[in-house]
C-alpha cells in the first residue's frame, strides 16, 4: 500500500467561494511570457535601414542656390510656381533618414528660418533640399 492510496478515490475538491476555472484559463497560467517586454520591437527598430545624408559639392550648392533664387523671383512676381523638390527627411527614431521627392505649389519662403513653404502647409528646410525643378522635369534641368 502506497503513502497516498487513501486519497486516491476521494472526490475532487470544489471551492464554495470561487468559480471553477475554464480549461483555457488554467492553460494560461502555464503559458510562456515575455520577460523582456518590447525586446523584439527594439531589435526590429535597430535592424531597420535608414539612409545617410549626402553632402553636396560646392558646384551642386551653387546650382541649387541659383534655382532657389529663380523661385524667389517668381514669388516676388506674385506667382506660385509648381516645383518638384527632392529633400532629406530625417528619421524620428534614429540617426539617418531618407530622400523623398515632393511636387506642389510653392507658397513662399521663410527667409529667417530658411524654410520653403508649400501651399498645403508642408515646410522643408532649405538646408535639406538636394534637388529642385519645375514640376514634371528632372531636378537638374532648371
Amino acid at each position: 500500500m502506497g503513502k497516498y492510496d487513501d486519497m486516491l478515490h476521494l472526490p475532487h475538491h470544489v471551492s464554495p467561494s470561487r468559480p471553477r476555472m475554464s480549461m483555457a484559463e488554467r492553460a494560461a497560467q502555464f503559458s510562456p511570457f515575455a520577460a523582456l517586454d518590447g525586446h523584439q520591437e527594439a531589435i526590429r527598430e535597430t535592424g531597420r535601414a535608414v539612409g545617410r545624408r549626402v553632402e553636396l559639392s560646392e558646384e551642386e550648392k551653387e546650382v541649387l542656390d541659383r534655382k532657389q533664387r529663380l523661385i524667389l523671383a517668381a514669388l516676388a512676381d506674385g506667382k506660385r510656381p509648381e516645383v518638384t523638390v527632392t529633400y532629406f527627411r530625417p528619421d524620428g527614431r534614429k540617426e539617418g533618414g531618407e530622400y523623398v521627392s515632393r511636387t506642389g505649389l510653392v507658397k513662399g519662403v521663410k527667409e529667417l528660418e530658411k524654410v520653403l513653404l508649400f501651399a498645403d502647409g508642408l515646410e522643408i528646410p532649405l538646408t535639406d533640399i538636394v534637388g529642385l525643378a519645375p514640376a514634371g522635369t528632372p531636378y537638374d534641368t532648371l
